[in-house]
């Protein structure tokens, strides 16, 4: 999800961060539109990218029916919050733009509320008040639809899908709504969602972390990694099919008083460019020769370093030796070498 309110003075590097975002993987941006302003804003922004844009509206239906004059890609609305939701599955279904009912715990119909209160489980509520969505749209006949019940509880957000799946075939985003920071809403969202993708449940994911898109972005990425492994484990061969990423896999030292290379500092310089190739391989970033060619020999291409030395290695095999100065420079070339020898895309 973009983090910041957009303006129009931010278009053109908006654009820009977008591709990148979609060279990481992103298939999906989703925007907050507040006002009619903003959607006159995302409007303009989504003629000039080619990744789809998804409006997010609460409160005022206006702001979607707005949104659908431009090539906005899907529009999301919280039925707790909205207005008019009949005037919006109309111009929806006319202009052929999907709808996400984005249930989220937080903001559910003031009944359900009182019924959570009254001992009824937020997850049964998070079921119910998309039921009651999804009524509505057959009542006018729209089907283009896909359903999201997010809670910042694991146990609500899991037993809410598993729910929902077992009764309807309708599409399903999962995620976790505001599962921290960095650290901790990673492994929060791994939790719940590698568990529920694994199990053949999800359609589209978000990790919402309080911390930047880029991060979001491989977060997801890895947990489909995970999903897929621990459903081939498990015997779910289709899932596992529908999960397993490529691209490059990257693997680092988390470092100790035996350091002798600041992995830290250099999977952050390199980690947006990494995630943005094309190319199903194995970088290692190492902090000591102890850690480094053989734990890693694997790795189709890896650094480490010894004391003012820094070494590259492919396979195991140590293929340069150069100061700590040049690093950067010398695992570009290296870097390069691969993507050639693979075709640069």
């Amino acid at each position: 999800m973009w983090k910041d309110r957009l303006t129009d003075a931010d278009l053109d590097s908006a654009a820009q961060h977008i591709e990148r975002l979609g060279a990481m993987g992103c298939s999906l941006l989703r925007f907050a539109v507040p006002d009619l302003a903003g959607a006159e804003v995302l409007g303009r922004l989504a003629g000039m990218v080619c990744m789809p844009l998804a409006a997010d509206i609460h409160f005022d239906h206006t702001i979607a029916l707005r949104c659908m004059d431009f090539p906005v890609a899907k529009i999301r609305i919280n039925p707790g919050n909205i207005g008019n939701k009949c005037a919006v599955l109309e111009k929806a279904a006319g202009k052929g733009v999907p709808v996400r009912i984005g249930v989220n715990a937080g903001s559910l119909p003031q009944d359900l509320r009182r019924r959570v209160e009254q001992g009824m489980s937020s997850a049964d509520a998070l079921v119910e008040a998309a039921l009651r969505e999804l009524a509505v749209c057959d009542e006018y006949g729209f089907t283009n639809v896909i359903v999201s019940m997010k809670a910042s509880q694991i146990a609500d957000t899991i037993s809410a899908n598993r729910i929902f799946s077992q009764g309807s075939t309708v599409p399903l985003h999962i995620g976790i709504t505001e599962a921290g920071p960095l650290v901790a809403g990673a492994v929060r969202s791994s939790a719940a969602l590698s568990l529920l993708l694994a199990q053949g449940i999800g359609d589209t994911v978000r990790v919402s972390l309080s911390d930047s898109m880029e991060n979001e972005v491989i977060a997801a990425r890895q947990i489909c990694g995970a999903a897929a492994e621990i459903a081939a484990l498990d015997g779910m061969e289709r899932a596992a099919g529908r999960l397993k990423q490529g691209g490059v896999k990257v693997i680092s030292c988390p470092r100790c008083g035996r350091d002798g290379f600041d992995t830290h500092g250099f999977t952050g310089r390199w980690l947006s460019r990494l995630y943005a190739m094309d190319k199903d391989i194995t970088v290692a970033v190492m902090g000591c020769q102890v850690n480094g060619p053989q734990e890693a020999r694997h790795a189709d291409l890896g650094i480490t370093g010894a004391g003012n030395k820094v070494l590259i290695f492919r396979r195991g095999t140590i293929v340069r030796t150069i100061g700590a100065d040049q690093a950067d420079s010398a695992f570009e070339e290296e870097l390069s070498i691969i993507e050639n020898a693979m075709g640069k895309k």
